[in-house]
Formats: C-alpha cells, structure tokens, sequence
C-alpha cells in the first residue's frame, strides 16, 4: 500500500495540474483523446442502457452501421475508467484510467523487481523509470488511451520468466503470464500482436542461453504448454472483433514506404523528449521531431546506466542468465523498430550496385533491407500495422527492469541507512529527465452550439457534416453524444469503412446535384456546412439554396439546412 501511495502521489506531480481538472478537461489539443472520451460514454450507455453490444455503433456510419474495431476499441482500459465516468462523467472517466495506467505500471514493475532483488529500492526505482517513461509521457499528452495500457508487461513477463525458470509444474507464474496477455490484448491489439512476437524471442532466448541441449527434457516446455492453454481464450477474445473485420477487407496493409515513414532511427532512443522542461527547446530546435509522439523511446542516462551496472555485475543477480534473455529480446525489439530499410533522414537510401551485380540483377541501385522486412512479407498482419516502430517500447520495458537490477546491484554495496538515500537520489535523477514541468495547456470536452440545438431538434433523420472531410474527425464522434442523431461519418483515420470509401468521392463535391442525392439515400435530415472552410462561402450558398435545402439557422460559424424530401 505505500507503494500504491508512492506511485499515486508522482503520478499527481508529474502530471500537474490535470487532477484539479480531471471532470471537464483533458491535457493538451482535441485529438484522439476526444475519441477515447467518447468511446468510455458509449460503452456505459451500451452496456447500463441500451443493452448492446458495444463493439458495434449503429448510429455511426449510418446506415451501414461502425464496427469500431476497425480502429483501436481499448476494452480494458474503458472498463477501468467506467465506475469513474458513471460518478463523474466521461472526462473524468477517461482521466482517471489514464491515470490508473501510471500508477499500476509503476506498482507492477516495484513488485516484479523486488520479486527478483528482494530490494524494495530498486523495486521504486525501476517502478519510477518506468511508469514515467518518455514514451509514456507522450502518449498521455497525445490522449492515447489504448497505448497507456503499459501495466500488464512487466505482469506478463514476471509471468513467463517464472513459468520457464521453474524445475516443476508451475501454476502461479502461468496464470499470471496468461491472465496479463489477455488484459494486453484487450488494452491494444498492437500491444498483443508484438507482444508475441518478443515473447517468442525471450523465450527461444532462454531455451538457447539457458537450455541448450536439455530443451526437449525442460519442465519449462510443460508449462509453456499449459499456458497456451490458459491464455488462448483471452487471446481469442481479444482478437476475434479485429480478425473478423480482417476477413471482411476492413484493415488496410501498409505499404513499404509508409511503414518507413512510422520507423524509429537511433536518435529517437538517444534524444530527451521534446516535452522535457529543460531540453525540449533545445532539442525541438535542433532536430526533426515532427513524428516525437510516436518516437520517443528515450530511457535516460540513469536508467541507462543502471542496465549497464546490472549487465556487469550480473553475478549478483540470482538468475545470471537472464541478463543475457533480456539484453536479446531488447536487441530484436530495437531492430524490429528502426523498419524495413535502412534510411537516413527518414528516407530509404539507394545504394548503387556494381556494374556487373547490376547487368545480373537488371537495374542499378539497391535498397539494403532489415530483418523487419522478412516480418513485413511473410508474417500475417505486420504490414497492417499503421506505426511498426512501437514495438521499440519493449527495448523500454526491458531497460526499466535492467535499472532496477543494476539498482539493486548499486544499494548492495552501500552501507546502512545511506541505501534509503541513495535510492531516493536514483528516483530524483530519473524524474527530473523525465520531468515535462507543468502542463500549460488544456481542452475543455464539449460539444458545439449547433450540437445542443439539434438536440432539441424533431424527427430521427441523419447529420452530415460538410466539408466531407470532417465527417470523420475524432470530435464530430463525440458530438453525436450530445445531439443524439445517427451521422453518417465515424473516426475512420486508420482504416475506413465500406461505405465511406463508396459515398465519399460523391459526397466530396458537395452541393453538386448527386451529392444531394446520395444525402437523401442515406437518410440525411441536417446538413450542417462549416462555412470558414470554404473559400468561396457565397458561391456555396447559392448553390446549396439552388438545390432546393431549407435554412434552418447559423451557430458559431455552423450554418444548418434542411434536406427537403
């Protein structure tokens, strides 16, 4: 309980002053995080009032109707917030399992390491780098609910480091392993999917470095064997909504040059975050960080250092060996995340071949392929993967344990009480790298005026919101909380639905002729036009009265007509 005291109280600082505003504001711009607000009302409706399936919206992308795993749907972590939102509201619900996910990844990792060290020291330490990783600081600014949902790893590789350690049988450590890979592929199907590929290495790691010739005798491929048993109904559940909607043509593959452009470079791992208090002006101004959120896999000259301890004074450590499965698996997660090429600047270099290679191979230049590349071509759904580079989050995971081995290495050889001081002057140094200073800027969660008065609107028509374009932006889903109407757009960013792909082209060259026919095909009763985004507002107008829409009223720049029938 001190721990969970401990945790909760940096969790407060480092994120001041969120929890004076948790109810009605989130930190940052309206992004994402607006959709994850969203998402927790529309579960508790779902399931407290309308008594539905959840995971399908009929009201969005009317009237075909959203499968909202199509995008990310966090079960997990919207379940978490749930008992806060029904006190308090969506906003406070949403912050309160963002929160939660600080708190609880830090507890798991203090238990995983004391567990090992026997130190609780070391356990705060590595709790404290890894709860409060840059990483993880971006995420929450970007209001990424799915990917905070960092608690379950250190869970699930205590887990399964226990269950192949062991001489015997061993339920404990396999419950635990397969309990948290469930919560992992209900928090994010990324998460799950690469999970299991850096499980897979840890563990061939630990048959290799540890096994050798025994592996076939191994109590380890029992339990291992028993795991998948226990775990497979959690994982099926976790991925069957996105396995359907694969079959169904619903998750789009990437191409190579777009998973390149989401790769991390050396840099992401060695720059402080953007955010930092202190570097973040120096480092916004001296390198390209426009993609910082999703590339911010620093770990600290602390934390670094302390895994460098841990791997030299590896004797100390009950499992020397793990040192090693661990440093390979953070290895293959760091090779995995730099992409599918080489490239420099974000580009994928061209490399010219000699002459003859070149006759051979009839052209002139080459591209020098990574190992990820074999994973993109031949691995099911790696290249549906919209950032691949956050499989480098594992290369963090490890290194947070690492610091805490190294830090209980370091409070070993320190004498008396002096180990209570040393281990609060690890904590401080970690914090202040990670230290983004106080959030300056918040987003109040509402909707707009013209939301409000639909609301008080008659008749069960649909809306449409023009430019087309915004019909798929993450507020104009949480709009609909609040007018209440079916709408046909969704936040289709990562993989866009049947339906909008057909009607979007037409709906596109809005007020044409066809596409106020399609509107009346749909069901469309509002139109609402966002007159700043034209250009020429006046020549739309005209158009749009020509075609026969009722003016109903203007709010805030949001200009409504009625489709006549």
């Amino acid at each position: 309980m001190w721990a969970v005291a401990f945790f909760t109280v940096l969790t407060v600082f480092m994120t001041w002053p969120l929890a004076m505003r948790m109810g009605s504001q989130v930190v940052g711009q309206i992004g994402d995080n607006i959709y994850f607000v969203w998402l927790i009302e529309w579960f508790r409706q779902a399931l407290f009032e309308i008594h539905t399936n959840p995971l399908f919206v009929p009201h969005l992308n009317f009237p075909e109707g959203w499968n909202i795993a199509s995008t990310d749907v966090t079960p997990v972590m919207v379940l978490l917030g749930l008992p806060a939102a029904q006190l308090a509201g969506p906003a406070f619900g949403y912050n309160f399992s963002l929160l939660l996910s600080f708190v609880l990844s830090g507890l798991f990792m203090y238990l995983w390491v004391h567990h090992l060290t026997g130190s609780r020291g070391a356990g705060l330490v590595a709790g404290a780098v890894y709860a409060f990783l840059p990483f993880r600081m971006a995420h929450f600014l970007a209001g990424h609910l799915n990917l905070s949902g960092t608690q379950w790893f250190p869970l699930f590789f205590w887990g399964l480091t226990g269950l192949l350690w062991e001489r015997r049988l061993a339920w404990k450590p396999v419950l635990l392993a397969a309990v948290s890979l469930g919560l992992i592929g209900l928090s994010a199907p990324y998460y799950l999917y690469m999970t299991l590929i850096i499980g897979g290495i840890y563990t061939l790691g630990y048959f290799v470095l540890t096994e050798g010739k025994k592996i076939f005798h191994s109590p380890a491929l029992k339990n291992l064997g028993l795991f998948s048993l226990c775990t497979a109904p959690l994982v099926l559940l976790s991925v069957m909504p996105y396995f359907s909607i694969g079959q169904q043509g619903g998750l789009a593959d990437r191409t190579v040059e777009y998973a390149s452009l989401y790769s991390a470079t050396f840099l992401d791992y060695a720059l402080p975050s953007p955010d930092h208090f202190l570097a973040g002006e120096w480092v916004n101004s001296h390198f390209d960080r426009q993609l910082w959120m999703e590339g911010t896999f620093y770990i600290g000259a602390t934390a670094l250092g302390l895994s460098f301890l841990a791997f030299v004074w590896r004797k100390d450590i009950v499992r020397k060996r793990l040192v090693w499965v661990v440093l390979l698996a953070a290895l293959a997660a760091l090779v995995f995340s730099l992409g599918v090429y080489v490239r420099s600047r974000g580009e994928i270099l061209e490399w010219d071949l000699p002459p003859l290679l070149a006759q051979l191979l009839h052209k002139e230049q080459t591209r020098l392929p990574l190992p990820a590349l074999l994973l993109f071509k031949y691995l099911p759904f790696y290249s549906k993967m919209r950032a691949i580079m956050r499989i480098g989050f594992f290369v963090l995971v490890f290194t947070s344990l690492a610091s805490g081995l190294g830090a209980a290495a370091v409070l070993k050889r320190v004498p008396g009480r002096a180990t209570t001081w040393t281990a609060a002057g690890l904590i401080v140094l970690v914090l202040f790298e990670f230290y983004p200073g106080p959030y300056r800027h918040f987003a109040a969660i509402d909707a707009r005026p013209v939301d409000y008065w639909l609301a008080q609107q008659p008749g069960a028509g649909a809306v449409a919101q023009f430019p087309f374009g915004q019909a798929i932006d993450q507020d104009q889903v949480y709009n609909t909380l609040v007018h209440r109407k079916p709408f046909i757009g969704g936040f289709f960013n990562a993989n866009q639905t049947p339906q909008y792909t057909r009607i979007q082209p037409v709906l596109d060259r809005f007020p044409a002729p066809d596409s106020l026919q399609l509107l009346n095909e749909l069901g469309v009763q509002y139109v609402i036009v966002d007159t700043a985004q034209y250009a020429d507002f006046p020549a739309v107008e005209k158009a749009v009265e020509q075609q026969g829409l009722r003016f109903l009223i203007e709010l805030s720049g949001q200009r409504v007509y009625e489709l006549s029938r």
